[in-house]
């Protein structure tokens, strides 16, 4: 029998996107890698959580993965379907304990960019897809974890625009502008998984992935990286179970993990 092959970068992050969850959560779901991830972590070390789809649909049951949050297996034979207002209305409430979002750009206290490159709002270099629901989310989600690829202009020390609010100035700023939930905990990235120091709110390295230095990863970031102290873990990696599953299972059609050549 054919060995598996490793888990490619984006199937990494799925993985370790998945290990976010936990059992019995609320899970806001987006398109793409955090679709990957909730349904993995469902069939794997999660299975009873709920899913809300941006678009409206609530647990529906399995089928093949959604090309995007208005596919319509993620609305087939769900408990519930919504507008999306009522979906964002969910976690205003207070009833999402975890949602996922990517970004252009995220600075080191979590403030997401999804509006522009450059920071002349009337004349921008490149003029990107804006909000949607990505500021409803971080402003009053529970608990908001953070997905790209790690790169020199995706962690500017600034972000050309502030779309999402994360921990806003560090510290205590968030709180003090009214803010609810505990914003940005993690972002996960082909580096590894940062997270955010406790008192500053500052970005820090939690884990590295197989390979991956902290010097190397320093490079790839545009502001200063905090380190947690002693020896820096590595970030785990899907055992052969798990990765079948991915492959078979979750995304056996590689819509959002397969690369190609790989």
């Amino acid at each position: 029998m054919e060995a598996l092959k490793p888990a490619n970068p984006l199937e990494m992050i799925a993985y370790v996107l998945s290990l976010q969850i936990r059992d019995h959560q609320v899970v806001y779901v987006g398109t793409g890698l955090p679709m990957v991830a909730a349904i993995l972590a469902r069939k794997t070390h999660a299975p009873h959580i709920t899913m809300v789809y941006e678009s409206g649909g609530q647990d529906p049951i399995p089928g093949d993965m959604p090309w995007s949050v208005g596919d319509p297996f993620t609305w087939r034979k769900s408990a519930l379907i919504q507008e999306m207002a009522y979906s964002f209305a969910q976690a205003y409430n207070g009833y999402v304990d975890i949602a996922f979002l990517g970004f252009a750009q995220v600075d080191m206290y979590g403030n997401v960019n999804t509006h522009q490159i450059g920071a002349d709002f009337l004349h921008p270099k490149v003029r990107l897809t804006g909000s949607g629901g990505n500021n409803d989310l971080t402003s009053l989600t529970e608990n908001i974890v953070l997905v790209g690829l790690h790169a020199p202009d995706k962690f500017p020390l600034r972000v050309d625009f502030i779309t999402s609010v994360g921990h806003l100035n560090g510290g205590d700023s968030r709180k003090e502008a009214g803010l609810p939930g505990n914003g940005p905990v993690a972002v996960v990235t082909n580096a590894g998984v940062l997270d955010f120091e406790p008192v500053t709110k500052r970005m820090r390295v939690q884990s590295l992935q197989p390979g991956m230095t902290f010097d190397l990863a320093q490079i790839c970031t545009g502001f200063e990286l905090l380190r947690p102290d002693g020896d820096i873990p590595v970030t785990p990696v899907p055992d052969p179970a798990i990765l079948e599953i991915l492959r078979t299972q979750v995304d056996p059609h590689g819509v959002f993990t397969k690369i190609p050549g790989l």
